[in-house]
């Protein structure tokens, strides 16, 4: 994006509306620096400092804009962002210090989704200044990399299917010069026979296949970042309701999650040897669909029998998980919308995380936290393992009695990741059911951020 289309801009004195944040512990000294009319403009407005709230007041021959903070000094990532949105078209800066978080949540806030819309809205952009030159580009990326994972999981199955997740890594294969494998057809059945199985009986236009890059010095230390890729879940034979169905275009949120963690990676330079797998497919009924009962062979060679195909995300994930740590990495991360339990347990803000090791989720929960991205650990007890107990395979897709639903799909991703790897499970819903502000309603990057943050700190970034 050039300076000149960027919603964030070096502040170089140019002529802006001027934006007040003011907290309620702040607004008294800040109405005593007011005249009589400005003080009656917020009076009208009954501006108070609540959170979100604003008022416009004069400011000699223009206007400016007052908003309510929770706290001036400590700004989150969405203080600014119903500004954002509703501000007309303009150039703004803060008076009295710098945008500092909120610099993100100005640009997600003034997303739209419009790529179906006959006539989209006609409205300028709301650029917001800052000195703090340094940090634009950094909080653009991130902000570009909530975007994409928003636009990707917003689009309908018809028109994000595998071919479409593939195209997306072919992308980020030629902009970052990646290495690039796609294995598909009898290959597939071969080489990844749970992805084949889960998506067989998908049209040839959605065939499944398995996408892969990697990237970086090899001599650097090696991460892989995996995301299930269901571009559309039926259930398979253990069909869903027409209203469970509505929102499973959704359910490749987690591809759209590594592909953005990917591209942040990239682009930051990050010292790792980066591989990013995505298995993808759609979970289709068709007389050559997998069935309850069936025996699937995998590639870690582990057995499943099939208690239910509308389980089927973390089959392929087994799968693509069993492939990443042939490749001994110190840390793999994989983001999936796995289980409905987890929104049960959690509600849709908060990604359930699961890791092996403290270090490794007290990492990634505080890292979270300081970017406005919080995460929930949720427990691998071993003690739920029986409930994937099987009397005639190796190990059971769906877990027996209903309880711990998130906790007995973590347990069986945790069977395909060998031992003495670093791994977290972020099970994102990748769906916000209601707007708030700098976050519409619809796709959501739930868990990305905190994962970058994580990353960042952990590995540092190349000059």
């Amino acid at each position: 994006m050039s300076e000149k289309d960027a919603l964030i801009q070096p502040d170089r004195g140019q002529k802006a509306i001027a934006i007040h944040l003011v907290d309620k512990g702040g607004l008294d000294e800040f109405r005593k620096g007011l005249n009589g009319v400005q003080r009656a403009a917020l009076d009208a407005h009954r501006f108070a400092a609540d959170g979100y709230d604003y008022a416009i007041m004069p400011d000699g021959e223009g206007w400016a804009v007052v908003s309510g903070v929770a706290d001036a000094a400590n700004l989150s990532s969405w203080c600014m962002a119903k500004l954002a949105e509703n501000l007309p078209a303009g150039t703004y800066r803060r008076v009295g210090g710098e945008p500092g978080a909120a610099l993100f949540g100005w640009i997600t806030g003034q997303y739209r989704f419009e790529r179906y819309l006959s006539q989209p809205a006609e409205e300028g952009p709301r650029v917001l200044l800052t000195g703090e030159v340094k940090a634009i580009e950094t909080i653009a990326a991130e902000a570009e990399a909530t975007l994409l994972v928003r636009d990707l999981v917003n689009t309908p199955a018809e028109d994000m299917g595998p071919a479409q997740i593939e195209a997306e890594a072919e992308s980020l294969h030629k902009e970052f010069r990646t290495e690039i494998r796609v294995t598909r057809g009898d290959t597939l059945e071969h080489e990844y026979p749970m992805v084949h199985a889960v998506g067989r009986a998908a049209s040839r236009a959605h065939a499944p296949r398995m996408v892969e890059l990697e990237w970086g010095d090899p001599r650097h230390p090696r991460i892989a970042v995996v995301g299930k890729g269901v571009c559309f879940d039926s259930g398979g034979l253990d069909i869903k309701p027409g209203s469970g169905m509505l929102l499973m275009k959704k359910d490749m949120g987690g591809a759209a999650h590594a592909l953005a963690l990917a591209r942040l990676i990239m682009q930051a330079r990050l010292p790792v040897r980066l591989h990013l797998l995505i298995p993808t497919v759609e979970n289709a009924i068709a007389g050559n669909a997998f069935r309850p009962g069936d025996i699937l062979r995998s590639r870690a060679g582990i057995s499943v029998e099939i208690g239910n195909t509308d389980a089927e995300g973390r089959l392929i994930l087994g799968d693509a998980l069993a492939r990443a740590g042939e490749g001994k990495p110190e840390l793999v991360i994989d983001f999936a919308t796995l289980t409905g339990a987890a929104r049960v347990a959690l509600g849709p803000d908060l990604p359930a995380l699961f890791t092996r090791d403290a270090a490794t989720a007290d990492a990634l929960l505080a890292a979270g936290e300081a970017c406005d991205d919080p995460c929930w650990r949720l427990p691998l007890h071993d003690g739920y393992r029986e409930y994937l107990k099987s009397d005639i395979a190796d190990i059971n897709n769906a877990g027996t009695g209903g309880f711990a639903g998130s906790c007995t799909a973590a347990l069986f991703l945790d069977r395909f990741v060998p031992k003495g790897i670093a791994w977290a499970h972020f099970d994102t819903f990748a769906w916000r059911p209601a707007a708030k502000p700098g976050r519409s309603k619809g796709g959501a990057a739930l868990g990305l951020r905190a994962a970058w943050h994580m990353l960042r700190a952990r590995y540092g970034e190349t000059s």
